[in-house]
């Protein structure tokens, strides 16, 4: 009886899998290769192979538990959580986020990249008597990828990141604010780390606007104090969708402005790709999907990417076209109508 023939790779995955494999890999998203390699393992299975699916199930679930192992030996988050009532204006995280994982104009992505450069680099300005820039106001539409970036700039410099939660900054009593926002000002130099000021604008509204009462303009000068008086080696950003609401005397205070805008259509396929790595996206109209996602947001696309995966998956035996994702782009530019 003649031996029977071991089967291709081809066969137990496609090259659409295979790539994002490799993607996955190179990006360090370990949860996206671990969910393609089901996915292989999965179609294996289906095609025959059992001894292959199986063999693959073992050593996800091997690495999975080796992760699992090495993230709680090394996990840094002890050390630097919160305590106190800092616990409840900050929430942290230590992303694995890259620049490389944004998708963002390139001029944008190119100064991105000089400040973690600087901060690498921080002894060798030292010596010629210079320091990083280390603060940083982001503007633009919501959903843009102002978030995103200082999880990315944490995740590059491999520092924790601070998100600080104005429901738990900002009170109703005289002076608290003020007096909390001391606190996170103060684990900035006593904690190295990327501090993130979602919606600064709440913290910072022009003085003369309708909201000039007394208690705005004591947080507003507190801020402006308290970022005059930062010498630590912390990085800050600070976001708003709304730069017009600022005071002038806030934009003085941070050492560079970046400006984020929504995608044009040259961001619209690496977008959906990076979303999309687990398809087969070689029958795609992109000039079709390119016109329906116009206006939407980088979140909106990863929404309406996530919408048409879970159709293609659950509707169309994991074929996903272009109509699934023109349709999930539709529905999704609607709510903004």
């Amino acid at each position: 009886m003649s031996e029977r023939p071991k089967p291709s790779s081809a066969s137990v995955a496609s090259a659409e899998q295979l790539l994002s494999l490799v993607r996955s890999f190179v990006k360090r998203d370990d949860k996206r290769f671990v969910s393609v390699a089901l996915q292989v393992a999965d179609s294996a299975a289906k095609r025959g192979h059992n001894r292959v699916a199986e063999e693959m199930q073992a050593m996800i679930a091997e690495a999975r538990a080796s992760l699992s192992a090495v993230e709680s030996s090394n996990d840094p988050i002890p050390l630097v959580r919160p305590r106190g009532e800092l616990a409840g204006i900050v929430s942290i995280s230590f992303p694995r986020l890259k620049l490389a994982d944004l998708v963002l104009p390139h001029a944008l992505s190119d100064r991105l990249r000089k400040i973690v450069k600087e901060h690498t680099a921080r002894a060798r300005l030292g010596d010629f008597g210079l320091q990083p820039r280390r603060k940083f106001l982001l503007s633009g539409p919501p959903g843009t990828g102002k978030t995103m970036t200082a999880a990315a700039i944490a995740g590059e410099l491999q520092l924790p990141l601070f998100t600080v939660l104005l429901d738990g900054l900002i009170t109703r009593f005289m002076g608290e604010t003020a007096a909390k926002l001391r606190l996170v000002f103060d684990a900035m130099a006593n904690t190295r780390g990327v501090y993130f000021f979602d919606e600064v604008d709440a913290l910072a509204t022009a003085r003369g606007s309708g909201n000039d009462v007394g208690e705005a303009r004591r947080i507003l000068n507190s801020l402006l104090q308290f970022l005059d008086e930062d010498k630590s080696t912390s990085v800050i950003f600070a976001a708003t969708n709304h730069p017009e609401l600022l005071d002038r005397a806030v934009f003085r205070r941070f050492d560079s402005q970046l400006r984020y805008a929504l995608p044009g259509r040259d961001l619209v396929r690496p977008l959906l790709e990076n979303s999309l790595l687990a398809f087969d996206l070689s029958s795609i109209e992109w000039e079709a999907v390119e016109r329906a996602a116009e206006g939407l947001s980088q979140a909106d696309l990863a929404l309406s990417a996530d919408d048409a995966a879970r159709e293609a998956v659950l509707e169309h035996n994991g074929v996903l076209g272009s109509e699934l994702l023109v349709s999930a782009l539709s529905e999704r530019g609607m709510h903004h109508r």
